[in-house]
């Protein structure tokens, strides 16, 4: 099922229980990156979590179509304000028309992170995430201080970040 239009207030009430992982990475990626973000996307929904992300191509896309493989609720936070613009496998696109800004939205939705190889929007995820003290694991070279490094392998790390938002109870 896919919902249509505008549900920020509405993203919410759909957030509210169960975990939320944010998935983030380049919104263009090689064969590679793709079945990674794919594989990511897919333990994330088989450990019974949501995917938010930004809804459109690359990362996004990958992790979205390897989540519904597995049965499970994706989230498209979207830059602009067209909801047609997320990508196939978004269940809840959410307009914004914040462009870059939406970043910030999806790091406030999530309970943890994990950043793939990408650019300058996942960078400034991974800041977001970690000036709000949301667990981020690094599954992308990224060797930014504050980050969790990650495990060998897609659902290796998700049971990771999954331990890691335990122990801190739960919540964000």
């Amino acid at each position: 099922m896919r919902l249509r239009g505008t549900f920020w207030y509405g993203s919410l009430i759909v957030m509210s229980t169960g975990l939320t992982i944010a998935v983030c990475g380049a919104g263009q990626t090689d064969k590679a990156q793709a079945a990674t973000a794919e594989a990511v996307g897919r333990a994330v929904a088989k450990q019974g979590a949501r995917v938010i992300c930004g809804g459109l191509g690359g990362v996004m896309a990958a992790a979205c179509r390897g989540a519904k493989s597995a049965g499970g609720t994706t989230i498209g936070i979207l830059p602009g304000l067209d909801p047609r613009d997320a990508n196939e496998w978004v269940d809840i696109p959410i307009v914004t028309g914040l462009a870059e800004g939406r970043n910030l939205l999806i790091i406030y939705n999530a309970n943890g992170i994990i950043a793939l190889p990408g650019g300058n929007g996942t960078l400034s995820e991974i800041a977001f995430a970690l000036k709000t003290n949301t667990p981020v694991i690094d599954f992308g070279g990224w060797n930014v201080p504050g980050m969790i490094p990650a495990t060998d392998s897609p659902k290796a790390v998700v049971t990771q970040l999954l331990k890691k938002i335990e122990s801190r109870g739960g919540g964000r």
